[in-house]
């Protein structure tokens, strides 16, 4: 069955000095409290050169993007990569700064992207963009408030290991601003299936959904006003009719929404969280499984495993095939 009959998810895929090297493989999603709340990345899929202007509550917000367009949503899991990594070290006692060592093998795996060529690619034009997309703003971050422009990110390098060959790894120096809001802990856990969502207005009105619903039971928010708060380009009808297929899907992780009278949408936390979608598995590793257990039916065993996992508390597998193989080893013949 594809993902889009899934419910239209992704299929789950899998320090010295000041500089900081990113080595928490499976360190906690996280996101600053400030691009959470404000409409700071476009939604679109197509270059965005519009300069955004937007102000909520006394908080004032220039976006203005490079020729290559404003960062996306997408661009962001840059961002929640090193910002979750930060956290970790810092949570283990670790010294960090704003220039940070990363693997881009690591990062496109820790976003539930695919690792193929084509997706290094993609990186890179994400770094571009974060870089070249400037803010101007008076928001407070760490307990200070000062009107400044900055770019998403101040600068990045990428290693390969021969020209035109793959990225070794890629170091990157946070805006001040940014780092400053991980340092004050001015972040929010996501939950890890926030990159299984296709749709950047998903993944928007997940962040919403997050910092004010949070573990509330329920988050009221006139359309209108989560339009603005959105940065959507649409007309507020063609908005209105975008959340109406997300309340018919209910997929969104944590919170279900729903509509009512008045023009307000009602997010609402679920008791438990959403079980997602079984992990997915590659031919190879079935055939790998053959090789391991010759005889048996592999895909029988694949459904045990499945129920195995259900069974177990369905636990967020960086690689599933990797496990379901251990799995089969364990496996009596017969």
């Amino acid at each position: 069955m594809g993902a889009t009959s899934r419910g239209g998810l992704l299929p789950d895929r899998h320090p010295t000095g000041d500089f900081f090297v990113c080595d928490f493989f499976d360190a906690s999603p996280k996101d600053d409290l400030a691009s959470m709340e404000h409409p700071i990345f476009s939604l679109s899929t197509r270059p965005d050169t519009r300069v955004l202007s937007y102000a909520h509550n006394g908080v004032e917000v220039q976006v203005t993007p490079s020729v290559r367009g404003r960062a996306t949503l997408h661009d962001k899991d840059i961002l929640i990569y090193c910002i979750s990594q930060l956290v970790a070290a810092m949570n283990a006692g670790r010294e960090v700064g704003r220039t940070l060592t990363l693997r881009a093998h690591d990062l496109l795996v820790a976003t539930n992207r695919d690792t193929g060529g084509d997706s290094y690619a993609r990186l890179r034009e994400g770094f571009e963009r974060l870089a070249g997309t400037r803010i101007t703003t008076n928001i407070e971050t760490g307990g200070v408030e000062a009107t400044r422009g900055f770019g998403l990110i101040e600068s990045w390098e990428i290693l390969r290991r021969s020209r035109g060959g793959r990225m070794i790894s890629v170091t990157v120096t946070l805006s001040d601003w940014l780092y400053r809001a991980v340092c004050a802990r001015s972040v929010l856990t996501l939950s890890r299936d926030y990159f299984r969502l296709r749709k950047p207005l998903e993944r928007r009105v997940y962040e919403l959904a997050r910092k004010h619903c949070g573990r509330q039971a329920q988050w009221e928010i006139s359309i209108p006003v989560l339009h603005r708060k959105a940065g959507s380009a649409a007309p507020v009808r063609v908005f209105r009719a975008a959340l109406r297929r997300m309340i018919a899907s209910d997929h969104l992780p944590d919170y279900a929404l729903s509509e009512r009278a008045g023009d307000v949408l009602v997010v609402t936390r679920r008791a438990k969280p959403r079980p997602m979608d079984a992990p997915i598995l590659r031919q190879e590793t079935l055939e790998a499984a053959k090789v391991l257990k010759p005889g048996m039916d592999v895909y029988g065993l694949q459904a045990r495993w499945l129920a195995w996992w259900d069974e177990t508390g369905r636990k967020r597998l960086t690689s599933p095939d990797r496990a379901f193989l251990a799995w089969v080893k364990t496996q009596k013949d017969g």
